[in-house]
């Protein structure tokens, strides 16, 4: 059995916490570590328990408290080799961290084999993370411009997917962001918006998916409502029942007691 916690998802910062027989793994460090600390305890994770860090790309929202929470705790950290570089000329890391590159063979931890699939955003190299926990499979794919072959290959037939449902794009298009900035996030290297994520639902679940948790909703342009909807209306017109075929929750800005076990 795994239990996935989301800590943090959206703009100001991500991270994810996923644990099966008795080891943890932490996707992503976008709040500073004290505040990941205090999400960790507030949902009864060890944190002696935490046998490495997984990085997906080098933005703020991603890296913020890995330096501090990493190099007090000694908790080794893989990632692109492309984002190994670009983290450590942006001083989110320092000459204490311990930070690895994970190789396209994956990695395998105690009870976990972690590997890794490309992503489409404009970062150094981004990539997303596949575990294999023996009994089951998850999958997490955020900040994608588009839905690749790379992500559909890997996302198919696991068990819990976390996907990107950044944006409406009615909502984007009428914000006060500016062009350059809505284009950007519209770009096949930018975020995936409500119909693009709700468009890929039917396909997993033909290949097995049961659970889906939306992340990386912009506080701007979205709400969780409204991806809720578009991704339950898209899984409804192809005769999939919710509790029957799939579960469907969204990930909180903060940790909001949210688990999924799987």
């Amino acid at each position: 059995m795994a239990k996935l916690i989301p800590l943090f998802s959206g703009s100001s910062g991500n991270s994810y916490c996923l644990s099966s027989g008795g080891s943890t793994i932490l996707i992503d460090m976008g709040q500073s570590a004290k505040k990941i600390t205090e999400a960790l305890d507030s949902n009864g994770v060890n944190i002696k328990k935490i046998e490495a860090i997984f990085i997906t790309h080098e933005h703020t929202d991603h890296v913020k408290g890995l330096r501090v929470f990493a190099n007090r705790h000694g908790i080794p950290v893989y990632m692109s080799q492309g984002t190994k570089d670009t983290v450590k000329k942006n001083n989110y890391v320092d000459e204490k961290t311990r930070c690895n590159v994970i190789e396209r063979g994956g990695l395998d931890l105690s009870t976990m084999h972690v590997s890794r699939f490309p992503i489409s955003h404009d970062c150094a190299e981004g990539i997303g993370f596949k575990v294999d926990t023996g009994s089951s499979t998850f999958a997490i794919a955020t900040d994608l411009g588009i839905i690749s072959y790379e992500v559909i290959k890997a996302l198919t037939g696991c068990n819990t997917v976390v996907i990107e449902s950044n944006h409406d794009l009615n909502m984007l298009q009428m914000s006060s962001y500016p062009y350059m900035l809505k284009r950007r996030i519209m770009s096949e290297k930018g975020h995936l918006s409500n119909a693009d994520c709700s468009s890929l639902l039917p396909q997993l679940v033909k290949s097995g998916t049961s659970r889906f948790v939306l992340a990386h909703l912009s506080k701007e342009n979205n709400m969780p409502e409204i991806a809720y909807r578009e991704s339950l209306n898209m899984l409804n017109s192809h005769n999939m029942k919710i509790s029957i075929d799939f579960t469907l929750d969204v990930a909180a800005a903060e940790s909001s007691g949210l688990s999924v076990v799987f």
